[in-house]
Protein backbone atom coordinates (compact mmCIF):
# COMPACT_ATOMS: atom_id res chain seq x y z
CA UNK A 1 0.00 0.00 0.00
CA UNK A 2 1.43 3.22 -0.90
CA UNK A 3 1.96 5.21 2.36
CA UNK A 4 -0.63 7.97 3.21
CA UNK A 5 -3.07 5.94 0.77
CA UNK A 6 -5.37 2.92 1.06
CA UNK A 7 -5.05 1.32 -2.43
CA UNK A 8 -2.41 -1.00 -3.31
CA UNK A 9 0.58 -0.83 -5.01
CA UNK A 10 0.44 -0.39 -8.77
CA UNK A 11 3.56 -2.42 -10.26
CA UNK A 12 4.45 -2.98 -14.35
CA UNK A 13 6.42 -5.70 -14.42
CA UNK A 14 8.43 -5.45 -18.37
CA UNK A 15 9.83 -8.89 -18.92
CA UNK A 16 9.52 -11.19 -21.64
CA UNK A 17 11.16 -14.36 -19.95
CA UNK A 18 8.63 -16.59 -18.82
CA UNK A 19 10.09 -17.69 -15.72
CA UNK A 20 11.24 -14.09 -14.59
CA UNK A 21 7.76 -13.54 -14.66
CA UNK A 22 6.37 -16.52 -13.18
CA UNK A 23 8.97 -15.80 -10.24
CA UNK A 24 8.10 -12.22 -9.56
CA UNK A 25 4.39 -13.25 -9.50
CA UNK A 26 4.84 -15.77 -6.85
CA UNK A 27 7.47 -13.38 -5.05
CA UNK A 28 4.64 -10.70 -4.78
CA UNK A 29 1.85 -12.87 -3.99
CA UNK A 30 3.76 -13.68 -0.87
CA UNK A 31 3.96 -9.94 -0.18
CA UNK A 32 2.93 -8.28 3.15
CA UNK A 33 2.11 -5.12 0.87
CA UNK A 34 -1.05 -5.10 -1.17
CA UNK A 35 -0.11 -4.83 -4.81
CA UNK A 36 -1.76 -5.32 -8.17
CA UNK A 37 1.37 -6.65 -10.54
CA UNK A 38 1.28 -5.70 -14.28
CA UNK A 39 2.80 -7.69 -16.86
CA UNK A 40 3.66 -6.62 -20.40
CA UNK A 41 6.22 -8.63 -22.89
CA UNK A 42 8.00 -6.36 -24.41
CA UNK A 43 8.52 -2.51 -25.22
CA UNK A 44 6.07 -1.55 -27.83
CA UNK A 45 3.24 -2.89 -25.42
CA UNK A 46 5.06 -1.18 -21.79
CA UNK A 47 4.77 2.11 -23.92
CA UNK A 48 0.86 1.10 -24.71
CA UNK A 49 0.41 0.57 -21.50
CA UNK A 50 2.01 3.62 -19.93
CA UNK A 51 0.55 5.74 -22.41
CA UNK A 52 -3.04 3.54 -21.41
CA UNK A 53 -3.66 3.21 -24.95
CA UNK A 54 -5.68 0.62 -26.81
CA UNK A 55 -6.95 -2.85 -24.98
CA UNK A 56 -4.90 -0.73 -21.73
CA UNK A 57 -7.40 2.43 -21.74
CA UNK A 58 -8.17 1.32 -18.55
CA UNK A 59 -5.35 0.74 -16.16
CA UNK A 60 -4.15 2.38 -13.64
CA UNK A 61 -0.58 4.15 -13.97
CA UNK A 62 1.74 2.14 -12.65
CA UNK A 63 3.37 3.47 -9.24
CA UNK A 64 6.71 1.79 -10.23
CA UNK A 65 8.58 -0.03 -13.31
CA UNK A 66 10.34 -2.93 -13.15
CA UNK A 67 12.03 -2.86 -16.57
CA UNK A 68 14.07 -5.53 -18.28
CA UNK A 69 16.92 -4.06 -20.65
CA UNK A 70 16.59 -7.13 -23.17
CA UNK A 71 13.16 -6.92 -25.27
CA UNK A 72 11.39 -7.54 -28.32
CA UNK A 73 10.01 -4.73 -30.40
CA UNK A 74 11.31 -2.09 -27.94
CA UNK A 75 14.08 -2.49 -25.65
CA UNK A 76 14.49 -1.67 -22.55
CA UNK A 77 16.88 1.45 -22.92
CA UNK A 78 14.51 3.09 -25.45
CA UNK A 79 11.15 2.54 -22.98
CA UNK A 80 13.33 4.23 -20.33
CA UNK A 81 14.18 7.21 -22.43
CA UNK A 82 10.31 7.63 -23.45
CA UNK A 83 8.88 7.42 -19.79
CA UNK A 84 11.63 9.78 -18.54
CA UNK A 85 11.05 12.10 -21.52
CA UNK A 86 7.01 11.78 -21.05
CA UNK A 87 5.76 14.70 -18.66
CA UNK A 88 2.77 12.12 -17.45
CA UNK A 89 5.39 9.35 -16.54
CA UNK A 90 8.89 10.81 -15.67
CA UNK A 91 8.05 10.48 -12.20
CA UNK A 92 7.02 7.04 -11.88
CA UNK A 93 10.43 5.26 -10.36
CA UNK A 94 12.27 2.66 -12.95
CA UNK A 95 14.31 0.30 -11.32
CA UNK A 96 15.72 -1.49 -14.17
CA UNK A 97 15.83 -5.83 -13.49
CA UNK A 98 18.35 -7.37 -15.98
CA UNK A 99 20.62 -10.04 -16.88
CA UNK A 100 23.17 -7.82 -18.17
CA UNK A 101 26.35 -6.69 -16.06
CA UNK A 102 27.58 -4.64 -18.99
CA UNK A 103 28.88 -1.26 -17.73
CA UNK A 104 28.08 0.39 -21.20
CA UNK A 105 24.42 -0.38 -19.81
CA UNK A 106 24.93 0.53 -16.27
CA UNK A 107 25.79 3.89 -17.49
CA UNK A 108 23.36 4.31 -20.38
CA UNK A 109 20.34 3.68 -18.22
CA UNK A 110 21.46 6.33 -15.07
CA UNK A 111 22.17 8.56 -18.13
CA UNK A 112 18.26 8.03 -19.08
CA UNK A 113 17.38 8.61 -15.42
CA UNK A 114 16.65 5.01 -14.26
CA UNK A 115 16.26 4.61 -10.50
CA UNK A 116 17.88 2.16 -9.89
CA UNK A 117 20.08 -1.12 -11.82
CA UNK A 118 19.81 -4.59 -10.54
CA UNK A 119 21.16 -7.96 -11.75
CA UNK A 120 18.87 -11.01 -11.86
CA UNK A 121 20.72 -13.42 -10.06
CA UNK A 122 20.29 -16.38 -11.57
CA UNK A 123 19.83 -18.49 -8.15
CA UNK A 124 16.30 -19.08 -7.33
CA UNK A 125 16.45 -18.17 -3.81
CA UNK A 126 18.46 -15.37 -4.57
CA UNK A 127 16.10 -14.25 -6.95
CA UNK A 128 12.79 -14.31 -4.49
CA UNK A 129 15.08 -12.30 -1.76
CA UNK A 130 15.98 -9.95 -4.10
CA UNK A 131 12.10 -9.66 -4.97
CA UNK A 132 11.31 -9.42 -1.09
CA UNK A 133 14.47 -6.21 -1.13
CA UNK A 134 12.86 -4.58 -3.99
CA UNK A 135 9.19 -4.78 -2.14
CA UNK A 136 10.96 -3.62 1.33
CA UNK A 137 12.74 -0.99 -0.25
CA UNK A 138 10.71 0.50 -2.56
CA UNK A 139 7.54 -0.35 -1.32
CA UNK A 140 7.67 -0.01 2.50
CA UNK A 141 10.56 2.98 2.85
CA UNK A 142 10.71 5.05 -0.38
CA UNK A 143 7.86 7.29 -0.34
CA UNK A 144 6.03 7.21 -3.71
CA UNK A 145 4.58 10.28 -5.25
CA UNK A 146 0.85 10.69 -5.23
CA UNK A 147 -1.05 10.22 -8.54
Amino acid sequence: MIRGSDRPVEILLVEDNPADVRLTQEAFKESDVPNNLHVVQDGREALSFLRRKDTYAGVAVPDIILLDLNLPKVNGHEVLAEIKTDDNLKYIPVLILTTSRAEKDIVKTYELQANCYITKPVDLDEFVTLVKYIEYFWLSIVRLPRR
